[in-house]
């Protein structure tokens, strides 16, 4: 049978059915790769397969011992997976019953109000990165994060650059801690975050940085992070942390979060001015150089002494 007939008959043997089947089972492979992703699953899910390699192994050559361990420790092996696996599931659960939520964009705000907000949240994260004031700003989604909410202290007031710094302030009471901003307006202050395990490649980090980088592992917020030694800006959305981000960068991921339409966004003009700013003086013509002098003519040779006369003798 040659390549054309056995197409003919695959096609004519699958169904619909078939087809749906392998089509969900290869959505669900693909999801859970980006869940696992740059996080240590990605080693534990490689030690599990050695540990099925030897389970085959043990049966294939009936290896009494091994093959004894295998049949009578799955059920601790299962749910040991479920024990290793447990933030990423979280996560996979999390995001299915975000499926029937309404995202950011269906519901739209009025655009000023959004435009006004970024430049507000903007500002003030300039000013206490100037000063060197250490911040944690998070900006929750789909999932509201009203448990991270209560354990800090409710405010429920209007987002404005100066109680952004009168928050964040050294010895202020609710420094410490983060602030949960949602549409519009500070939602609480001083709340704790979740602390990230590994920074995944994002080298040594601090508390701030470490607790934005969890929760940004186990939620779909965006958090912004101020450095206190530095004055560095990070940003940390799904897993990842950005470092050094500047003040163009920021008001374009924020702008993108909020939902504010891609006419609208201050990226392209924001980016036209640093380069207008950053831009290098107009340079000067350098002054005309002197014609050269003509070469001197060489030099006469010295003249060498002449010889003394010699004595004649008389015979």
């Amino acid at each position: 049978m040659n390549l054309p007939q056995t197409l003919r008959v695959l096609i004519q043997t699958v169904g619909w059915k078939d087809l749906l089947d392998v089509v969900i089972i290869s959505f669900l492979v693909y999801r859970l790769l980006l869940l696992i992703r740059g996080t240590q699953a990605v080693q534990l899910l490689l030690g599990l397969l050695v540990l099925g390699a030897l389970g085959a192994v043990a049966t294939i050559l009936q290896l009494p011992v091994l093959s004894f361990i295998f049949r009578n420790g799955g059920p601790a092996i299962l749910l040991g997976v479920i024990v290793l696996f447990q933030p990423e599931l979280r996560r996979a659960v999390d995001e299915m019953g975000r499926l029937g939520r309404f995202p950011r964009g269906v519901v739209h705000r009025d655009i000023a109000e959004l435009r006004q907000e970024i430049h507000t949240l903007s500002v003030a994260v300039s000013r206490l990165s100037e000063a060197r004031i250490g911040a944690l700003l998070v900006f929750p989604d789909a999932s509201g994060l009203e448990e991270i909410a209560a354990t800090g202290v409710r405010l429920d007031a209007v987002v404005s650059a100066e109680t952004l710094q009168t928050i964040f302030i050294p010895r202020s009471p609710l420094h410490d801690g983060a602030v949960v901003i949602r549409d519009g307006r500070i939602i609480a202050a001083g709340c704790v975050l979740p602390l990230a395990q590994q920074s995944y490649g994002a080298g040594r980090i601090g508390t701030r940085h470490r607790a934005a980088l969890g929760l940004s592992q186990t939620s779909d917020a965006l958090v912004v992070v101020v450095s206190e030694e530095t004055g560095t800006v990070s940003v940390a959305q799904a897993g990842h942390l950005d470092r050094g981000v500047d003040g163009a960068e920021l008001s374009h991921r924020l702008a993108i979060f909020l939902g504010l339409p891609a006419s609208e966004r201050p990226h392209g003009v924001r980016r036209l001015r640093i380069r207008t700013w950053r831009a290098a003086p107009p340079t000067t013509l350098p002054p005309p150089t002197p014609p050269a002098a003509p070469p001197l003519p060489p030099a006469a040779p010295a003249a060498t002494p002449a010889a003394p006369p010699q004595p004649v003798e008389h015979s």
